[in-house]
């Protein structure tokens, strides 16, 4: 009994943990990235024009954000690239407004491996 509560205990942790959490994801189970798709920020503001490309350890993409009103925000993303289950995560995103009134962060990642580009759910 205490082996099962001991490995109940290990799985619980490995769940909540950063580490546990990268290692127990698929990144090759994502969709296909396309080009245009909703913002993680909600609001009805559609991704346009993303077509992320690593350069050493960065990945990175101009893009524009649409407002439902049909205002277009011109910007650039920036991630960490790092390796991970043999190809690339772009992780840690930073986005910035080509004109620099706005900035702040995302949670999408971008995985590449083998010439295929797919984006977090």
């Amino acid at each position: 009994m205490r082996i099962l509560v001991l490995a109940a205990a290990v799985t619980a942790v490995m769940a909540v943990s950063p580490a546990g959490a990268q290692q127990l994801e698929n990144y090759e189970s994502w969709a296909v990235l396309q080009p245009s798709f909703p913002s993680t920020g909600g609001n009805g503001i559609m991704i346009g024009e993303y077509r992320p490309v690593i350069v050493g350890r960065t990945c990175s993409t101009r893009f524009t954000a649409t407002e439902p009103n049909g205002t277009v925000y011109r910007n650039v993303v920036e991630f960490d690239a790092v390796d991970a289950q043999g190809g690339t995560l772009c992780t840690n995103g930073r986005w910035r407004s080509e004109d620099g009134s706005a900035s702040g962060t995302t949670p999408f990642r971008v995985f590449f491996k083998d010439g295929v580009v797919r984006g977090s759910p």
